[in-house]
């Protein structure tokens, strides 16, 4: 059956026919029958070099040895108890040894439910009710953070959401991007923030990077006037090197929030933070928060080989830069638009400078974009379906992969 049939059948069935809004390609999206390494093999018989890699988790590539076997020890143990397993305190040790001042860490199912856990948290901690996000940043899909989010809502143009109560959304305040003055005038206006939660490079629009040391006049200023920061490092952990974009750019962070490459593929989530903060969750402390799937044994198995993959191959990080670099080299001498990049992260944005902030972000031509992307598709690459998403190389990516990916680029904008 091919994709167009395929989603007949799904659209009667699921909102959209799709299970999340960004799949939503036009007139149909292309269905997925097997995937290895850098490539995915659509139900069309379609061969396509993956830049999208799941939006961020697959650092290693499509079913990566290691990773694989990891995961098939453990179902030969079973694959839920409902009880502790010997991999979380494992795991535990290993996150918290590459997040300096964090001093504990809670498992959970996704990116999703790590930022609401994390948010709540920090109102417990605090007594406070406010929260003050970035415009533009996504931190899921939960009703507090669903205001002028990036990710799926900003492409589909709704950055709100039907059935979101406007008396919750009142308490989450918003500043721009690269802007520490505007933070410093709205905490010095609301003594009743508990937290600003951030992602410290805009991946779900972007990537958008930091100007030179935002991150840390941004942790001044939450410092001096009593704010928690969250690091939503959902997509930058373990993306940007061991210890993500806190340990980069030299920014500890009250909270933290984790996901996507901490699953190695399979569904997972966490928040780790100070001791002090992180003995309120229940049950050591009053805020509560629980999961049957939390800590599930083989998303745990599957992290925990992963980050060691990494640990055994620093070098790695060094070699993902360069494939981007040499992707933006190839893209040079193109005024009708620019090039980000970070790491194993990239994005051409249609639009003459790279963009700074959400504002600056919505400025893109998206019906450039769109042309581009049907032609990247045509042309054997898969990039996110999305002015407004992140691109990622993994390891398994190959010099003649990024000589393809350079060579479409060129052809198809």
């Amino acid at each position: 059956m091919n994709s167009s049939d395929l989603f007949a059948q799904a659209r009667v069935m699921i909102p959209g026919g799709v299970s999340s809004p960004v799949r939503a390609i036009k007139p149909y999206p292309f269905y997925t029958a097997s995937a290895q390494g850098s490539t995915l093999v659509t139900v069309d018989g379609q061969q396509l070099t993956d830049c999208c890699c799941a939006y961020g988790p697959l650092i290693l590539g499509h079913a990566h040895p290691a990773i694989k076997k990891a995961i098939g020890e453990q179902l030969d143990r079973g694959w839920l108890y409902g009880t502790p397993v010997p991999h979380e305190p494992e795991f535990a040790r290993l996150i918290i040894g590459d997040h300096p001042g964090m001093d504990m860490v809670r498992f959970v199912s996704s990116g999703s439910e790590a930022t609401m856990a994390a948010i709540r948290l920090a109102r417990g901690f605090t007594q406070k009710k406010d929260i003050v996000k970035v415009e533009g940043g996504f931190h899921g899909a939960h009703d507090g953070v669903l205001v002028q989010a990036g990710s799926g809502a900003t492409t589909l143009g709704i950055p709100d959401s039907a059935g979101v109560l406007a008396d919750l959304v009142a308490h989450t305040r918003q500043v721009p991007y690269n802007d520490p003055e505007a933070l410093e005038s709205l905490l010095a206006k609301d003594p009743d923030v508990a937290a600003m939660i951030i992602e410290p490079v805009l991946g779900n629009i972007g990537p958008v990077i930091p100007d030179k040391n935002y991150l840390q006049e941004i942790r001044s200023i939450t410092r001096a006037h009593d704010v928690l920061l969250i690091f939503d490092e959902v997509i930058t952990g373990y993306r940007l090197g061991i210890g993500g974009a806190q340990v980069k750019y030299g920014v500890t962070p009250d909270l933290t929030t984790l996901g996507k490459i901490i699953g190695g593929g399979l569904p997972i989530g966490a928040f780790l933070g100070r001791r002090e903060i992180m003995e309120l969750v229940a049950p050591s402390g009053p805020v509560y928060q629980a999961g049957t799937f939390s800590g599930n044994p083989l998303s745990l198995a599957a992290g925990i080989a992963t980050v060691q993959w990494l640990h055994a191959h620093r070098n790695v990080y060094d070699e993902l830069d360069k494939k981007t670099r040499a992707i933006e080299e190839g893209c040079s001498g193109n005024a009708r638009g620019s090039f980000v990049r970070l790491g194993s992260m990239f994005k051409y944005f249609f639009r003459p400078a790279p963009p700074r902030n959400y504002q600056e972000v919505k400025e893109c031509d998206t019906a450039a974009f769109q042309r581009f992307w049907t032609k990247m598709l045509a042309a054997g690459i898969f990039i996110p379906p999305s002015q407004f998403e992140t691109n990622f190389v993994s390891a398994a990516h190959s010099d003649a992969d990024i000589e393809k990916i350079i060579m479409a680029y060129r052809s198809c904008r």
